[in-house]
């Protein structure tokens, strides 16, 4: 895969909490220079994300619950919401992650669904943070995501022990069959680190580091 291509699988990322506007501003102009397929950046950049990405295709991914995803369903839903109204083009949620550990599955389809619903046919991804997941969960979760109506599996927020692995992109494949969403991310930082991952089953990647990677 050439770098023209894979840069349209790129949401070029910026989550960092001491963000400031002039960072989205250089954010966006690179995400513009190298055509990746997004911004994603957190909630209150939205509509100033937008506004620096008038007149080009560079859509504006925003996330919900970040990162520990333990908002309630109701607060979930109004900030999706909200990040819509401000002219959000997608949704990365996180699950709740104690709730699903503490195996209340019905709350997690509840909660997809609802933030789902709430937005439409803009496109929900839910980060189930695979580090923090054993085989079985993983499998459990991605199990619920494509259920549940969204259309991406995330694997990770980049907050927490670990980020994305070839092993576990294959096995959320394997679990979501062919035609399903699966976004990669947390700590992809080459080219070829994001070739493996696409080969293994991505189809997207979240990265800080896309430049440099377009760069190698």
């Amino acid at each position: 895969m050439d770098k023209k291509d894979l840069a349209k699988l790129i949401d070029h990322t910026l989550l960092k909490s001491d963000t400031k506007i002039e960072d989205i501003k250089k954010l966006c102009e690179e995400a513009m220079e190298y055509q990746f397929y997004s911004v994603c950046i957190n909630p209150c950049y939205v509509k100033k994300a937008k506004e620096f990405l008038k007149n080009s295709d560079v859509k504006v991914c925003t996330v919900i619950s970040f990162p520990l995803g333990a908002s309630t369903i109701k607060i979930k839903i109004d900030e999706a919401t909200e990040a819509i109204e401000n002219s959000a083009d997608e949704i990365d949620m996180v699950m709740n992650i104690g709730i699903f550990k503490s195996n209340k599955y019905d709350y997690i389809y509840e909660e997809i669904s609802s933030v789902k619903k709430a937005i439409g046919n803009k496109i929900l991804k839910v980060i189930i943070e695979t580090s923090i997941l054993n085989e079985e969960e993983k499998i459990k979760a991605s199990d619920i995501v494509k259920q549940s109506g969204a259309d991406f599996v995330k694997t990770s927020t980049g907050f927490s022990q670990g980020g994305a692995t070839k092993e576990d992109i294959l096995l959320i494949r394997k679990t979501v069959g062919a035609n399903f969403g699966i976004k990669a991310s947390g700590g992809i930082k080459s080219y070829e680190q994001a070739i493996e991952l696409i080969n293994a089953g991505a189809t997207r990647i979240g990265s800080s580091s896309s430049v440099k990677i377009m760069k190698e």
